[in-house]
């Protein structure tokens, strides 16, 4: 449908500020462009598959995981875990062995005890053509041995390249060495002075090798490799950076069902190093909670064996008084001795010897507990009770002196923090001592009852003579100091058939194997992908970016939704070098545009006068074909026999003489300053029924020119002679000439070029159209590629492929138009 006058009817009906404004984003245009440019995602692809192939190939540092599983018993208690009879006090309830354990295994001594045990510090590797592999240490045929007397440089790579007899050369690198050297004796950094490069040198198997940054030697390994290495490359690292690097490589996980059981994860760049570490370490810790229990039976044991001692050296002495009676007095016959009572109170005096001894042990804890001296504390049960409460309130104690140390390095003694924890160290000792008060309590009650007992007995031994009497006393003394012997060498044995006995409570379900686990990391075929998706999106943004940057007309849909103005016509692609394109290529799908163009710019004019029709064309900005529109419209209409005539009024770039070969010298600048009749300045085409006025010599004055009344009059006397006139005005997107020119037009034609005119140029022309300031104004689209579509139909193309035009004879369809053409065949079979 070829839209005419009826269309401005009613053409302010949609809202005034929607007139100009077109979408930010032209998603049918999108798509378009990634459709053309299909080639360059083929390319992106190839070049994507080949970066993730030598990445996966010869870049990607594959990392390996091993777990070990064990368990944790918890029927011992000691100061020094913490008790499954309270709660842990940081709000960690459940299992408390578990967290201390997994407290133990990210702590900082027991990884540096791993790192200097197994000299982790000391890194292998290999290097190919381009990719480095980490080793495992029993993978190289020698091991490296650093003198840790000696200062080193770290991170500097040493290269051992196998020669012949076991020999090795050292290779290093060409730059890099350094005067701040590692001491593995401090573990600090010192400065040296600046020396010469150290040279490459072979050396033997136990040849130590010398220089001013590195002293070592090479130690052949006792198991022969299964691979053979071409090159071993040694980095060495400071303790402190080893450690945090092995930490951040641990995960410790509890089962589910079963809190005692832990899963211990290590990932690394070697299978065989990460289980050799992680089976060392759980060793390392069975040892360690296995002294960690046996402590207290030690220090009890030491503690005991040194009361024994003086126990002894009493009792010899009592055994020595009491023979001395027995041979001097000849007392060891006492008649009438009153054995009952004698026995009572020896009875008596050997419990309060337990309990003298007991109390001992009481006071050698508390001294302890009130020292903080934690590590030289003695069992409970040497001072005669098992209090569960009271272990878990010193191991919680013990951990609050911890945690207040670790906080100290943080936080002002002042902070909340601090006092938070002093706090909780106040109620921990109150508690434990309130426990230990309790026992006192109850030995000297005992005590006294046992005192008061003896003192009943006694009464039963005063009738016998003095000399009895000093016998039976040192008897009694003799007695009572045996006792608490025999107590004290008892609880000795316990302590030490604890140790004895005593086994770690961390057993282990499954050990760390390498069961050929494959890498966990990286997750080689999703990087692929990525890496090819990543390189699909670079021309996918490179459109997008242009998409939102690029500001011109593409879409005719969007044009006319967004300037409601009507839509004369499409004109395509010109391929003639000239712009007589109607004249020289008559049967054209471009000449049949201008032929549906020159039908349909009738329904812009009104037909009730009988004068000529004035036709304006003008533009936004040069270069958008409004001189090409000019001409093949007057020709076309020439060409229909109705008398026709083309004024070039854009008098400030004249172009129409050249295509017709029209000289240029005088023309309707001259025509205005009134140096030339009208006659002089018209001129005849091949065309019978097509003149032509040329713009002339460039005025100094073209406005005034062109808005002066002898142009209106002008313009007046010419329509009396000829049926049409096509004015070629200057565009409006610099000069404001054509909306005076438009007040004495009979339709008015504005045009657009595809890809070229600028979007915002059309707001101008849009608003006054719709405010009623111009009239009988039409669009005509131009330029337009005929590759991305078939005119929408507006007057342009009836399609190439059919025969109807000279082009057909060329046409070859585009790719897409015959898949969808192939489709619509098979679909539409019956």
């Amino acid at each position: 449908m070829i839209p005419g006058k009826d269309t401005q009817v009613g053409k302010n009906e949609a809202p005034k500020e929607k007139y100009g404004s077109f979408a930010l984003f032209d998603i049918e245009h999108f798509l378009r462009r990634i459709l053309k440019n299909w080639y360059w995602f083929v390319f992106m692809f190839l070049i994507g598959y080949a970066v993730s192939w030598v990445y996966s190939k010869y870049y990607a540092q594959n990392v390996y995981s091993s777990d070990l599983s064990l368990s944790i018993s918890n029927n011992t208690s000691s100061y020094f875990s913490p008790n499954q009879s309270i709660n842990f006090i940081w709000g960690q309830g459940g299992n408390q062995d578990g967290v201390y354990l997994k407290k133990m295994l990210f702590s900082r001594s027991h990884n540096e005890f791993l790192v200097k045990e197994l000299n982790l510090f000391v890194n292998y590797a290999t290097k190919g053509l381009v990719k480095s592999t980490y080793l495992d240490k029993d993978d190289s045929p020698v091991f490296f041995e650093i003198d840790k007397k000696h200062l080193q440089q770290v991170n500097y790579p040493i290269t051992l390249i196998p020669k012949n007899n076991g020999t090795y050369e050292v290779v290093l690198p060409t730059e890099g060495q350094s005067t701040s050297l590692y001491s593995y004796e401090t573990e600090g950094f010192q400065n040296i002075k600046p020396y010469n490069k150290p040279v490459n040198k072979i050396i033997k198997v136990n040849e130590w090798y010398n220089s001013p940054n590195l002293r070592f030697k090479l130690t052949q390994n006792p198991v022969t490799p299964n691979i053979k290495l071409d090159n071993i490359i040694i980095n060495l690292s400071p303790v402190n950076q080893s450690v945090n690097d092995i930490v951040s490589t641990i995960a410790v996980n509890f089962d589910k069902e079963i809190g005692t059981i832990m899963v211990i994860t290590k990932k690394g760049y070697n299978l065989n190093s990460t289980v050799n570490f992680l089976n060392k370490s759980v060793a390392e810790l069975q040892k360690k909670r296995l002294e960690d229990k046996n402590i207290v039976n030690k220090n009890t044991t030491v503690y005991l064996q040194g009361n024994l001692s003086n126990i002894r050296k009493k009792l010899d002495s009592a055994a020595a008084v009491l023979n001395y009676l027995k041979t001097s007095e000849k007392l060891y016959n006492i008649k009438d001795r009153d054995e009952k009572s004698l026995e009572r109170i020896k009875d008596l005096e050997a419990k309060k010897a337990d309990i003298v001894s007991k109390i001992s042990s009481l006071n050698n804890i508390k001294n302890s507990l009130q020292s903080q001296n934690f590590d030289k504390m003695i069992a409970t049960n040497a001072a005669g009770f098992q209090d569960g409460f009271f272990s878990a309130s010193v191991s919680e104690l013990k951990a609050l002196y911890t945690k207040r140390s670790e906080l100290a390095s943080i936080y002002k003694p002042t902070s909340e923090p601090m006092k938070e924890v002093n706090r909780l160290i106040n109620e921990a000792k109150t508690g434990s001592l309130n426990s230990l008060k309790n026992y006192y309590t109850q030995y000297y009650d005992e005590i006294n009852k046992i005192d008061r007992e003896v003192s009943g007995a006694n009464t039963d031994l005063a009738a016998y003579p003095e000399k009895e009497r000093k016998y039976l006393d040192a008897e009694r003394g003799y007695n009572m100091i045996e006792a608490t012997y025999n107590s004290l060498l008892s609880r000795q044995n316990e302590a030490q058939l604890n140790v004895a006995t005593n086994q770690s409570d961390i057993s282990v379900i499954d050990p760390a194997k390498n069961l050929g686990q494959g890498p966990v990391s990286p997750n080689v075929k999703m990087i692929k992908t990525g890496i090819i998706f990543g390189m699909l999106l670079l021309p996918i943004l490179f459109i997008l970016v242009g998409e939102l940057l690029d500001n011109k007309i593409r879409n005719i849909k969007e044009l006319l939704g967004a300037t409601k103005i009507p839509l004369l016509g499409v004109i395509g692609n010109n391929s003639n070098e000239n712009m007589l394109t109607v004249l020289e290529q008559p049967k054209s799908s471009v000449s049949e545009a201008f032929r549906g163009i020159r039908a349909s710019v009738r329904f812009l004019m009104d037909n009730n006068e009988d004068k000529g029709k004035v036709i304006l064309i003008t533009s936004s900005v040069g270069g958008e074909g409004k001189t090409y529109i000019s001409i093949n419209l007057a020709s076309v209409l020439g060409l229909s026999d109705k008398k026709t005539i083309l004024l070039g009024m854009d008098l400030r770039k004249p172009k129409i003489f050249g295509d017709f070969k029209i000289d240029n010298k005088y023309g309707i600048s001259n025509y205005l300053t009134g140096e030339v009749n009208i006659d002089q300045i018209i001129n005849k085409t091949k065309i019978p029924n097509l003149d032509v006025a040329t713009s002339g010599p460039i005025p100094p004055n073209p406005s005034e020119l062109l808005m002066s009344k002898r142009n209106i009059s002008f313009i007046e006397e010419l329509r009396e002679k000829y049926d049409f006139i096509i004015i070629d005005s200057p565009p409006v997107g610099l000069v404001a000439d054509s909306y005076e020119l438009m007040k004495h037009s009979d339709a008015n034609i504005y045009v657009v070029r595809h890809e070229y005119t600028e979007k915002y140029m059309l707001k101008m022309i849009t608003e006054k159209y719709h405010n009623n300031e111009i009239e009988h104004l039409g669009l005509i689209y131009n330029d337009y590629n005929t590759k991305q579509g078939y005119g929408y139909g507006y007057g342009y193309g009836y399609g190439y492929g059919y025969g109807y035009f000279d082009e057909d004879k060329n046409y070859k369809e585009p790719l897409l138009i015959r898949i969808r053409n192939r489709m619509q065949i098979m679909f539409n079979k019956k």
